[in-house]
C-alpha cells in the first residue's frame, strides 16, 4: 500500500500534471515586452480580412465592457497576471492577421457545429469568426478544382505563417485509401502532410484529431490515428474533448497571436491552461466525495442532492480539462452539472476505456490512478493520498455497516 501511494504522489505531483502559475516578476516583464513587440509587428501586417471585432460585437448587442471582461477572464485563463488584460484584449483585436487553414478529415464535423450552430455566441465564438480562415470546406463556397486552387495560393501566399487546424481522425495503412479529399482524390494523408509542411503550426482540434477519438475505436477498422501520429517537425497542439470548447480554441489562438510561439504544454501536447488540472480536482460535487457521499443509482436521494457521480462512472478522477472552469453553452452548464458523470473524452483512447457507466475500479481496464481492478471501495484506498479520502471513508463505512449486520 505504502508503495501504490508513493506512485500515486509521483503521479499527481509530475511536472506534467502541474502549472506554474507564478514566475516571478522579471518573468513578467521580460514576457509582456516580447507581447508587446510581437503584436506591433502584426499591426503592421495588412488584414488579410474586413471583419473587426468590434463591430461583430456590436451587431450581437455587446458592449465594449463586456468585450474587457472578456479579456479580463481569458488573461486568468492563460494564466497571466492581471496587468495583462490590455495587452490579450490588443491581442483579440488582430485575430484578423492570423492565416488560418481548416482541414477536415474522419469526423463528425461536432467541433464546427459547436461553433457554427449557436443561437446565442460568446465572444471567443465571435472572435474565431475573425480570424482569417483561408481554407474550410465545410465554409467555403468553392469546391473542386476551384477549392483545391484556393487552397494552394494560400499555402503558397501565406508560407511558414499560417496555422493548420485539423479536425478529424486520418486512416493509415491500406485504410489511407478508402478516404479521399478534393478532384485529385488526395488521400487524407497525404493531404494533411502537405498542408502541415508548410504551416507555422499545427493545432489538432476535437479527440479525433489528437488521439483518433471515435473512429479509432475498437476494432478500428481504417487504422485510425491522430494528427501527432503523422505530423513531424512541426510544432502540434492538441485541443481534444468531444467536441473542444470553443474558448480553449480561442485562448490556444491567442497565445500565438500573443506570442507567436505555442503555449505551454503537457506531456500530450496539451495547452496546459486548459488541460492542466483534473476534473475532479474543480469539481462542484468534490465535496460530497470528500464525504463519501455518492449516487448509487439514477433517480436516488443521493442523485437528487447532487452527489458525486463517481459510483456512476464518472472519469473526473483521471480526466484533464477545464469544463468544470468555463463550462459549454455561454457558461450555462457541463455534463456533470445537467447529472451524468465525466466520460474522460479528452483522454486517449477515452471511447473503449471511459466511456461507460462503470467505475473504472469495476471494469477490466487499468486506471491510471493505481489501476484497482476489484471494488469501488479498494480503488478509494489506492486514490488516498493522491485524491481525498472520500472513497475510504466510503469504504470504512461500508465495512462498519457489514459487521453490524452479520
Amino acid at each position: 500500500m505504502s508503495d501504490r501511494r508513493d506512485a500515486l504522489m509521483k503521479l499527481f505531483s509530475a511536472k506534467g500534471a502541474r502549472v506554474d502559475t507564478n514566475r516571478g516578476e522579471e518573468y513578467y516583464n521580460n514576457l509582456l515586452k516580447h507581447m508587446e513587440e510581437r503584436l506591433t509587428e502584426l499591426e503592421k501586417t495588412p488584414a488579410a480580412n474586413r471583419i473587426d471585432v468590434h463591430s461583430l460585437l456590436d451587431s450581437e448587442g455587446l458592449t465594449r465592457r463586456d468585450f474587457m471582461k472578456w479579456a479580463s477572464a481569458m488573461t486568468a485563463a492563460l494564466m497571466l497576471p492581471a496587468s495583462f488584460t490590455p495587452t490579450v484584449a490588443r491581442a483579440a483585436e488582430l485575430f484578423n492577421r492570423i492565416p488560418v487553414i481548416w482541414l477536415e478529415f474522419q469526423d463528425c464535423a461536432g467541433n464546427s457545429e459547436a461553433i457554427l450552430r449557436s443561437d446565442a455566441p460568446t465572444i471567443d465564438e465571435l472572435i474565431l469568426e475573425t480570424i482569417s480562415l483561408e481554407y474550410n470546406e465545410t465554409l467555403m463556397a468553392a469546391a473542386g478544382y476551384q477549392a483545391e486552387e484556393h487552397l494552394d495560393e494560400a499555402m503558397k501566399t501565406f508560407k511558414g505563417k499560417y496555422l493548420c487546424i485539423v479536425e478529424g481522425s486520418i486512416p493509415t495503412g491500406e485504410a489511407k485509401d478508402w478516404c479521399t479529399i478534393g478532384a485529385r482524390a488526395e488521400t487524407f494523408i497525404d493531404n494533411l502532410k502537405r498542408v502541415a509542411a508548410d504551416s507555422a503550426a499545427v493545432v489538432a482540434v476535437g479527440t479525433c484529431a489528437t488521439f483518433g477519438g471515435v473512429p479509432a475505436a475498437a476494432p478500428n477498422p481504417t487504422n485510425a490515428v491522430g494528427v501527432q501520429d503523422i505530423v513531424r517537425g512541426k510544432p502540434i497542439i492538441n485541443i481534444p474533448a468531444c467536441p473542444a470548447n470553443p474558448a480553449n480554441i480561442t485562448g490556444t489562438i491567442l497565445h500565438y497571436v500573443l506570442t507567436g510561439q505555442v503555449p505551454e504544454l503537457d506531456h500530450l501536447n496539451r495547452p496546459k491552461f486548459a488541460f492542466g488540472y483534473r476534473i475532479h480536482d474543480n469539481c462542484e460535487r468534490r465535496a460530497h466525495f470528500d464525504a463519501g457521499e455518492f449516487v448509487e443509482e439514477w433517480g436516488d436521494e443521493g442523485a437528487k442532492n447532487n452527489f458525486c457521480l463517481y459510483k456512476m462512472g464518472c472519469k473526473g478522477p483521471m480526466t484533464f480539462n477545464n469544463c468544470s472552469v468555463i463550462r459549454y453553452n455561454s457558461g450555462t452548464n457541463w455534463p456533470i452539472g445537467a447529472g451524468h458523470g465525466c466520460i474522460g473524452c479528452s483522454e486517449p483512447q477515452f471511447w473503449d476505456k471511459y466511456a461507460q457507466e462503470r467505475p473504472m475500479a469495476d471494469t477490466h481496464f487499468k486506471a491510471p490512478t493505481g489501476g484497482v481492478e476489484k471494488t469501488v471501495d479498494e480503488f478509494g484506498l489506492g486514490l488516498l493520498t493522491a485524491a481525498g479520502v472520500g472513497i475510504a471513508i466510503h469504504a470504512a463505512i461500508s465495512a462498519t455497516a457489514g459487521k453490524k449486520d452479520s
